[in-house]
């Protein structure tokens, strides 16, 4: 498999690479990332490779981010083979109140989008994001501001990313109904060192023919190998050394679990002939549901390294480790949702679903999934 093997997303039509590149290393105003010459070099490495699929968002790197990918895009004259993925949520203020500068609500979804169109310098929006749940805005707001915008054009697909599964389901059910645009695309945090989206999001992505996007693979680069454990939790060169102090829950990394998963996956890169990075990423490219990992780099090494991902088959025994080692205790009502449940609920007769074969034959023949 290589980049330029495109999938479908979700059950739109778009085509994407199994990696997209992700851009929040453009720019070095947060303390790490790469200056404009190194992210063109990545940029240009990445589309030699085959990919056409970028993720960016207004919040990363002061806007430098969008400014860098659109001159990119611009100069290499790939506007109509690549695919942008931009998100809004997060605002910045202007010196006044700044109430309405962040936010999901219609007036920031609107003042948002202009910008980065401004910034990107391109007239719309292959794939349009909400960044994060504001915990505020109703979902008919958003989904009804996300429709009017691809009807006026400026907007292709729309999609979601570190929202709750139930306002998924709900937005995704309120567009079937309305006839509104329908949600193209989710991008969820997984890798092994963070599974949670097995348990719900994943099948929910399935079930409503929604392409799973994952970032942070690597998980801000615990699963390259740079980092070890130490009397603070830990302690490397890179993101996660930078962000450790920041307070931000999201970035920590460090713990005793995800220090069992790195000490496994050493060994089983070992046995592999393969760096830890490569194993990761296949180990989350072939897992049920996910559509493309968002792959982020500082240097080309790193990027070649990632490259190579897909470019072998790893062991179902050494799968297998990698499961076991990463797994993660079943949350309620899953953990009571064992296969005994099912046989005292219909009196101890075995009852399954349709055959594995059913679902295959419901895909269009000759199209890559």
């Amino acid at each position: 498999m290589s980049l330029d093997e495109y999938f479908l997303l979700g059950r739109s039509g778009l085509r994407v690479s199994r990696m997209a590149l992700g851009t929040m290393t453009f720019g070095t105003q947060w303390g790490w990332g790469a200056d404009e010459s190194v992210s063109r070099a990545l940029f240009d490495r990445y589309v030699a490779a085959g990919g056409n699929f970028f993720d960016t968002a207004n919040a990363y790197t002061g806007g430098e981010s969008e400014r860098m990918l659109g001159r990119f895009i611009r100069e290499s004259k790939l506007r109509d083979h690549a695919v942008i993925t931009t998100k809004f949520t997060f605002g910045d203020s202007d010196g006044g109140p700044g109430a309405n500068t962040g936010g999901n609500h219609r007036k920031n979804i609107v003042r948002s989008i202009e910008a980065s169109l401004r910034r990107l310098g391109t007239d719309y929006i292959d794939l349009y994001l909400m960044h994060f749940w504001d915990q505020m805005t109703s979902v008919e707001e958003v989904m009804r501001a996300f429709d009017d915008l691809v009807r006026s054009g400026k907007v292709r697909y729309i999609g979601f990313s570190n929202v709750p599964a139930w306002y998924v389901s709900r937005a995704q059910t309120l567009a079937e109904w309305r006839g509104w645009e329908r949600i193209a695309a989710l991008q969820m945090q997984y890798s092994l060192a963070e599974r949670n989206i097995e348990h719900e999001y994943t099948t929910l992505a399935q079930e409503l023919g929604i392409g799973m996007m994952a970032w942070s693979p690597l998980a801000s680069g615990l699963l390259s190998g740079k980092y070890r454990p130490s009397e603070d939790g830990g302690t490397g060169e890179g993101r996660l050394e930078v962000m450790k102090k920041s307070g931000n829950t999201g970035t920590s990394r460090f713990g005793a679990h995800n220090w069992a998963v790195v000490a496994k996956l050493e060994q089983v890169a070992k046995k592999a002939g393969r760096s830890m990075s490569q194993v990761a990423l296949n180990w989350a490219a072939n897992k049920p549901g996910i559509d493309s990992l968002i792959i982020g780099a500082t240097r080309i090494e790193q990027l070649e390294d990632n490259l190579a991902a897909l470019n072998f088959q790893l062991a179902p025994e050494l799968m297998a480790e990698l499961d076991e080692v990463s797994k993660q205790e079943l949350p309620y009502p899953y953990s009571f949702l064992d296969p005994s449940m099912q046989g005292r609920q219909y009196g101890g007769a075995a009852v399954g679903d349709k055959p594995a074969s059913y679902r295959r034959l419901l895909r269009v023949p000759g199209v890559a999934r």
